[in-house]
C-alpha cells in the first residue's frame, strides 16, 4: 500500500531562490511539482522528503535560473489487484458504498457486498440484508479486496474496484457470526435458489 522510493531528477531554481538555504528552495519546487500528483508506476505520490545530494548549480546561456540533479524519497500510496485492504464506509448511495483508502476511497457495487439480497433503506442511511439481517452504514470499518484498478492522469479521475463477496471480507463482527445462509443474488436482483 504504502512504498518509499527514491528519486532522482533535475530542478531548476529561479533568481527568486538566490540567497535562500538551497535545500529549502529545492524542496520547496519538488514538492510542487510532485506531490498530490499521480505517477502509473508508483501511484498516488503523498509526500515528498529527505532532499541530499544536490549537485552544483549550471547556468545555460540565456537562462538566469541555475539547474541541479538532487536526489530525494518519496511517499507513494499504490493498490494491486487481489489485495485485501481495510477502510472506513465513507458514503453510501443507491448503487454501493465507498470505502476510505489512504488518500482515495473504492468503490463497493451493491452487487460485490454479499451474496444475500441488498435493500438500501433511505431512511437510516444503510444497506439492509434481506437473509442474515446485517447491515453496512456510513463510519463501518469493513475488509474488502481489491478487484480493479484504473489510475489515470490525476489522482479525481482514478477508479478502485473492491469485493465483500468471498469468505472473510466485510464487517470484522459478520466473521464472528455463525455461517448464516445467503441466497445468491441474479444480475436483476432477484434470488437464485437452488432446484
Amino acid at each position: 500500500m504504502y512504498y518509499v522510493h527514491t528519486v532522482k531528477d533535475t530542478i531548476s531554481i529561479p533568481p527568486s531562490h538566490f540567497g535562500e538555504d538551497i535545500n529549502k528552495a529545492a524542496k520547496e519546487i519538488l514538492r510542487s511539482r510532485y506531490e498530490r500528483t499521480m505517477n502509473k508506476q508508483m501511484g498516488i505520490i503523498i509526500a515528498l522528503f529527505n532532499v541530499k545530494d544536490i549537485s552544483d548549480g549550471t547556468i545555460l546561456p540565456g537562462d538566469p535560473s541555475t539547474h541541479h540533479t538532487v536526489t530525494f524519497d518519496l511517499l507513494s500510496f499504490n493498490l494491486d489487484v487481489g489485495e485485501i485492504v481495510v477502510g472506513e464506509v465513507s458514503e453510501l448511495v443507491d448503487f454501493g458504498c465507498f470505502v476510505r483508502l489512504g488518500p482515495i476511497d473504492g468503490l463497493v457495487h451493491m452487487s460485490q457486498i454479499t451474496n444475500d439480497y441488498i435493500n438500501y433503506d433511505r431512511k437510516t442511511g444503510t444497506f439492509v440484508l434481506r437473509n442474515t439481517k446485517r447491515s453496512i452504514k456510513k463510519g463501518d470499518v469493513v475488509y474488502a479486496k481489491i478487484s480493479t484498478v484504473s489510475l489515470k492522469s490525476n489522482i479525481k479521475d482514478a477508479k478502485i474496484a473492491l469485493t465483500m463477496r468471498p469468505d472473510g471480507l466485510g464487517k470484522p463482527e459478520w466473521l464472528k457470526e455463525p455461517k448464516a445462509r445467503e441466497k445468491s443474488v441474479g444480475r436483476k436482483g432477484t434470488a437464485n435458489r437452488k432446484r
